[in-house]
């Protein structure tokens, strides 16, 4: 039997000297292997464990309900949010009306590059959504994750170092090893048939998808908000409010 990883955590009543190690020492006792440990918000306390056998996974839980000072608050196979919980010791801030959506802040680069590098690691298609005003680190973060998940980018539009609207794409940037960076504004206000058609066609290959400004990319198109696996949120800090009023302004910088 392959060995399978799990997310252990819990929630600290009482932090006593040695809780940890009854811990660690009762997963030895069970031949479960700790691959990293880390305290999350809140006193609690995640654990990436690996066992081949499901039963003693099952043993452990049944032991740790008995245990005084914690309570369990996941026992399961890992999901994204706890691999990068347990990385930076944090948990990640989604938006409770849309578990899809993710928020960030400037000072959380690292956390931001970190999480989307994972979601560009995952084959197949996949849409990502990023919300943020002018000069806030957008699309400097998704090259910085495109690297760090050793893919390729390329940029369909953009606002960089310049507009750039592109109509067609060279053979070796065709490859689900790719990342499609679009600019929702520029492609939408900025566009040519031959750039929308352009567009149409890398939406459809099986492979990464960034669209900067989602919100105006869909107001201007056929497709929804509901076409997008992930939408990530990156503001200066907390409380700024993500707006389009300045758009007509110019589009440099967006």
């Amino acid at each position: 039997m392959s060995s399978q990883e799990w997310y252990l955590e819990y929630q600290i009543h009482k932090n006593r000297p040695g809780l940890l190690g009854d811990i660690a020492s009762l997963l030895g006792m069970l031949s479960i292997n700790i691959l990293t440990i880390n305290g999350v918000e809140n006193s609690r306390r995640g654990m990436l464990l690996r066992t081949e056998e499901q039963q003693k996974i099952d043993a452990l839980r049944q032991i740790l309900l008995g245990v005084d000072n914690i309570t369990i608050t996941a026992l399961r196979p890992p999901k994204l949010v706890d691999r990068m919980a347990i990385r930076h010791g944090r948990y990640l801030d989604r938006c409770i009306e849309d578990k899809r959506t993710y928020r960030f802040t400037r000072d959380e680069l690292g956390l931001l590059v970190d999480f989307m590098a994972e979601l560009f690691k995952k084959k197949g298609h996949q849409l990502i959504g990023v919300r943020g005003m002018p000069r806030v680190g957008k699309t400097e973060s998704i090259v910085a994750s495109s690297v760090c998940a050793n893919k390729r980018w390329t940029f369909v539009s953009s606002t960089l170092l310049k507009q750039t609207v592109r109509s067609q794409l060279a053979q070796d940037e065709l490859s689900e090893n790719h990342v499609y960076i679009i600019d929702g504004i520029v492609s939408t206000r900025r566009s040519t048939e031959r750039h929308d058609l352009l567009v149409r066609d890398i939406l459809r290959m099986q492979a990464t998808k960034v669209i900067e400004h989602p919100d105006i990319f869909v107001k201007e198109t056929e497709y929804t908000l509901d076409d997008f696996n992930t939408i990530i949120e990156l503001r200066n800090h907390p409380d700024e409010l993500i707006t389009y009023d300045i758009m007509d302004q110019g589009l440099e910088g967006f």
